[in-house]
């Protein structure tokens, strides 16, 4: 039985999206920017994908700007505040267990003379406010927190970081700007942006059963943005080229899904990664969840197994069908141990035994069933091949 559990990576596409898409790829060939019946067809359809996207984050449509994915709106939200605002200062915040694409960003512009300051996370894998507070100064123009960690599913306290910069502005720096990388958490859990105070959002489709290669950057209204890409008018003039109308028609049918099924689907989620994790606790032992078990995702686990090598267990796994990931998709091929999972202060030995499981709104519970007797039966069968020397979890993190 093949299992996909690396649905943090990316998801299926769901059949109603690829409906919405298909048209666009055959019938409906129009430029959105075309004033011809065809092109004002295409144009329909963005801007109907443009009001399901600010649906599902409470947003207004003329806030959403269209772009390649989460990689591009991390890109444009923290480049583009860093260099629109750099005359009212060069500070950036962000923490140490960012997505690299934010993580990568930032160290491109301390290159260009930025400052940057790594908040740390304990264990639970949250940053705290007092870190924030303790972070600012006269000069910070941009605080840059993930919604939801893609490593471990830990859901980072974004309302009340919200509520840090409010003040902020106040009294230390009216021109302060608060992003969020929320790839991972929309779709999963509710969104809504009167609740949180920030002023820019990043989220994917190919996250929420959506197509790759399309996703959308929130930015709330009279928040300027130095441009990455150069060329025409499109989008607001905020990200040149010509519009693709296929994915963003296939974007928009995902977020409604999503909106409309969000109760319901992260419940089911948040059910079977709980059989996932009790089921595999009660066979197998020295086994931990790495992060706060109860600020997390409904659909990742990041468990760490004792005395085994997270590699030979992935490739292990797939061999049986079973597909997971030891972290991060954008970092594999590295030989670096996780960032996350290090900077939470996890041994070595823990890291190297870390693997991740993220279930989706497909994911079955026969599924989760074989996962579980073929995860406990491979641990064993591991640990008596190569005995690795290892240390008993903390408690407070054995699942």
């Amino acid at each position: 039985m093949p299992v996909y559990l690396d649905n943090s990576a990316t998801t299926a596409v769901a059949p109603e999206v690829l409906d919405a898409m298909y048209p666009f790829f055959i019938e409906e060939m129009g430029n959105a920017q075309s004033v011809h019946t065809f092109g004002q067809r295409a144009k329909s359809a963005v801007e109907n994908a443009r009001r399901l996207v600010a649906g599902l984050i409470g947003a207004s449509p003329a806030e959403i700007v269209f772009v390649s994915g989460g990689t591009e709106a991390d890109n444009l939200a923290i480049t583009g505040v860093a260099r629109a605002y750099a005359a009212y200062g060069r500070h950036i915040i962000t923490s140490a267990v960012e997505h690299p694409a934010v993580l990568s960003t930032c160290s491109s512009l301390e290159s260009e003379g930025f400052e940057v300051t790594y908040l740390p996370v304990g264990r639970a894998g949250v940053v705290r406010s007092e870190d924030i507070r303790a972070a600012l100064k006269d000069t910070t123009v941009l605080i840059s927190l993930m919604y939801a960690n893609n490593e471990t599913g830990v859901v980072q306290p974004i309302a009340e970081a919200g509520a840090i910069v409010q003040e902020a502005r106040r009294t230390v720096n009216p021109h302060l700007y608060f992003h969020t990388d929320a790839v991972q958490a929309a779709g999963k859990i509710n969104i809504s942006l009167s609740e949180l105070g920030v002023d820019l959002l990043s989220i994917s489709a190919h996250k929420i059963h959506g197509p790759k290669g399309i996703g959308a950057l929130y930015v709330k209204k009279g928040t300027r943005l130095a441009k990455l890409i150069h060329g025409g008018h499109h989008e607001r003039d905020r990200r040149a080229g010509t519009e693709n109308v296929p994915a963003i028609a296939g974007f928009g049918k995902a977020c409604e899904i999503a909106r409309v099924s969000l109760n319901e689907h992260s419940a089911r989620m948040n059910f079977l990664r709980d059989r996932l994790e009790s089921g595999i606790a009660a066979r197998v032992e020295d086994v931990g969840i790495n992060g706060d078990p109860a600020l997390r995702l409904p659909n990742i686990s990041s468990m760490s197994f004792g005395g085994v090598d997270g590699e030979s267990l992935l490739i292990a796994l797939d061999l049986k069908g079973v597909a997971v990931s030891t972290g991060s998709a954008c970092s594999s091929g590295s030989l670096e141990p996780s960032h996350v999972l290090t900077a939470m202060g996890l041994s070595r030995e823990e890291v190297r035994g870390s693997i991740r499981f993220s279930l989706s709104s497909f994911t079955t519970q026969d599924e989760i069933d074989y996962a579980i007797q073929t995860v406990s039966e491979t641990v064993e069968h591991l640990r008596r091949m190569t005995p690795l020397e290892s240390e008993p979890h903390p408690a407070a993190t054995r699942a």
